[in-house]
């Protein structure tokens, strides 16, 4: 695991520690008190683009109210602390309340229908978006979590939530997968906003190389 460690790296660290930082914490998640570094790069940030225009397009196609944001500023409060995922999905009626006065520091997670993590390979986040993540999201309550791969191919896997039997018998929100598509396949994912609407795509369109610079 990555630490960004600061003021002396001496933790914990609270969601104000974050925010104070003179790069205002950009490029870093909160998790347990620690400050934890991304693991962007340019493949990772056009896969995740990529996923997010589909995704969007998709809603508008269907007359979903949805925002829909790529990148790592957009933050949501999990019980670990802050996280920045690659793709999140707002209902709309979230969204124009921020218009109104009500925009929060950090979304909260249980406001979300999807969030989305792009796997950078060997890197320190990597067991991070396959395990720990996951069970943040989960908890939240957030409905659906898109885990995908981009190398050595691209690799989509779609987990949506329910309640699974934990040890004691209790019914614990968890995720379970769906469906999944890698290369060469055809991924068609539901999503449930005002209005439902399928998600399409072969995940090769993920990493295809543009035919023109601007396509990026």
């Amino acid at each position: 695991m990555s630490i960004a460690h600061d003021h002396g790296g001496h933790g914990p660290y609270t969601v104000e520690d974050l925010h104070a930082r003179e790069d205002e914490g950009r490029g870093l998640e909160l998790e347990d008190g620690w400050l934890v570094k991304l693991s962007p790069n340019p493949l990772h940030n056009i896969a995740y683009e990529r996923l997010r225009q589909l995704i969007r397009k998709a809603a508008a196609d269907a007359g979903a109210s949805l925002f829909v944001a790529s990148g790592s500023d957009w933050e949501i409060e999990t019980a670990a602390g802050i996280r920045k995922p690659d793709v999140i999905a707002v209902p709309g009626d979230v969204a124009d309340s921020w218009f109104d006065g009500d925009c929060p520091t950090t979304i909260p997670g249980h406001d979300l229908l999807l969030v989305a993590e792009v796997v950078s390979p060997r890197s320190g986040s990597e067991g991070r978006d396959r395990f720990r993540k996951p069970q943040e999201y989960a908890a939240m309550g957030i409905p659906q979590y898109w885990l995908v791969d981009y190398t050595p191919e691209p690799f989509v896997q779609v987990f949506v939530l329910e309640d699974q039997e934990g040890p004691t018998g209790r019914k614990l929100p968890a995720y379970r997968l769906d469906q999944s598509a890698k290369s060469g396949g055809i991924l068609e994912a539901e999503v449930t906003a005002d209005k439902a609407f399928t998600v399409t795509f072969d995940p090769k369109v993920l990493t295809e190389r543009p035919r023109h610079l601007t396509e990026l």
